[in-house]
């Protein structure tokens, strides 16, 4: 495992039922960087980041986090899930969940002091939902609960940021907000990687890609992965194009019969 790399992921595969979700993928991510995980419904985007953090088992492989493995490392990896995956209707308010952030440093036994809620106010400040502190989670607009994930992923003072979606669902001043946060993070040396679907922002928000289908069929700089033939590859489907003069680059897809963008 290489100490110089943020996450270092070697020959994973994961298997649900003996079908494989994930099959042989390396998964090299340098420290400091936005890197965007794009691919197709099914491609086992979230699978790759619930395997790193050891959510799921690995049917082989190994993962390293800065040249140690995940369990060793845990403190220094904040995680965003997806919303959907989230029980939303449990009784506890968004003060408590961003203190949750702060868990990993006290254990579970220690209770948060004034230095945990000061920290957990300043993030949910952060946000903009400072207002919302003694909130229930489940009354929030689902813009507002990915904000309060955000900041509760801010309280960890993480290395790296692991984010599943972190723009599904969400209304366009909290897209705004969250993605200004995690260039921050960036200019503060932090990693940060995220599941996203759409194309049309990839070059606009993040510098790294990866192009993933089962296996990982590209990997790098936006300005040199993220070509037609390689998104060919990836979704299976006619891709094309419309270039500008700015640095951007809409796509449209146009799947193959059968398949799902």
């Amino acid at each position: 495992m290489n100490k110089e790399l943020a996450i270092d992921a070697e020959d994973i595969t994961i298997a649900y039922h003996e079908k494989p979700v994930i099959w042989d993928v390396d998964f090299q991510v340098p420290p400091g960087i936005m890197m965007a995980i794009v691919g197709p419904n099914g491609a086992g985007k979230s699978t790759l980041l619930k395997g790193i953090l050891g959510l799921v088992k690995l049917t082989a492989g190994k993962v390293g986090i800065f040249g140690d493995t995940y369990e060793r490392q845990r403190k220094l990896v904040g995680y965003v899930p997806q919303r959907t995956g989230v029980d939303w209707d449990f009784p506890t308010t968004v003060l408590d969940v961003v203190l949750m952030g702060t868990y990993g440093r006290l254990g579970w036994i220690k209770r948060p002091g004034k230095t945990e809620i000061y920290q957990a106010t300043e993030a949910l400040e952060k946000v903009g939902m400072r207002d919302y502190s003694t909130r229930q989670i489940s009354q929030l607009s689902g813009g507002q609960q990915q904000r309060v994930f955000l900041a509760r992923a801010l309280t960890q003072d993480a290395e790296i940021f692991l984010m599943d979606e972190p723009f599904q669902g969400v209304d366009a001043a909290t897209e705004r907000t969250i993605i200004a946060i995690l260039k921050e993070l960036k200019h503060a040396g932090k990693t940060v990687v995220a599941v996203h679907h759409d194309l049309q922002t990839v070059p606009e928000y993040f510098d790294w890609v990866t192009l993933l289908n089962v296996r990982r069929i590209a990997g790098g700089p936006v300005k040199e992965i993220f070509t037609n033939e390689n998104l060919r590859k990836t979704y299976g489907g006619k891709l094309s194009f419309l270039e500008e003069k700015e640095s951007s680059s809409p796509v449209e897809i146009t799947p193959s019969k059968g398949e799902q963008p």
